[in-house]
């Protein structure tokens, strides 16, 4: 049996696998279209680092000082003063030389400048020592560099069965060595109560 080729057929399908081809190589040789973003105009306002949902610790000379929480951290290293962000608030903890938790502070807000090592804490500012003294204030200085804490603002202690306020405050920074700088008053309380503060 012998197979015949219609020539016209052939040319056809030829003409079908080339145009196909062609097709295919068009596409591939199509110029790439780049997309571009716009350059940085001002460094000093761009974070360089921005992590959400952050928990780390940092250390200090080597040994692990602090433990941080937080939901968004910014770091701006080109600013003048180059900062840390804390925008959306910050729980932080700070460890004595065995690693037992010595302080807590709770924030809405926080900015720690990074060469002066001072922190500046803002908004509905809790603190907790070793002792369980709670201390609230509006804003709140931290001096790493001085081991100071310190505040121009209403400040309210809770302290076994009392609540001590205050205007101004100044403490070591493990918060066991304190004192206000315009006291206002002692009021004994019940322990189940818990009173926020404003400014």
């Amino acid at each position: 049996m012998a197979l015949r080729f219609n020539s016209s057929k052939i040319k056809s399908v030829a003409t079908i696998v080339m145009v196909v081809a062609m097709l295919f190589c068009f596409d591939s040789c199509k110029k790439k279209v780049h997309e571009y973003t716009d350059s940085v105009e001002d460094r000093a306002l761009t974070p360089t680092l921005r992590a959400v949902d952050v928990m780390t610790t940092v250390s200090d000379s080597g040994i692990t000082r602090y433990r941080l929480t937080t939901p968004l951290w910014e770091i701006y290293e080109h600013a003048q003063e180059p900062f840390w962000s804390f925008s959306q608030g910050l729980h932080f903890d700070r460890f004595d030389p065995s690693y037992n938790v010595d302080a807590q502070i709770d924030c809405d807000q926080a900015t720690f400048w990074s060469e002066k090592k001072l922190w500046y804490l803002k908004g509905n500012v809790k603190c907790t020592n070793l002792e369980g003294e709670r201390f609230e204030t509006p804003e709140l200085y931290w001096d790493q560099n001085q081991e100071r804490i310190y505040s121009d603002s209403t400040i309210v202690i809770y302290r076994d069965n009392l609540k001590i306020t205050g205007k101004g405050f100044e403490s070591n920074q493990t918060l066991t060595n304190y004192r206000i700088l315009l006291p206002q008053g002692i009021i004994p309380i019940n322990t189940d109560e818990d009173e926020d503060i404003s400014e």
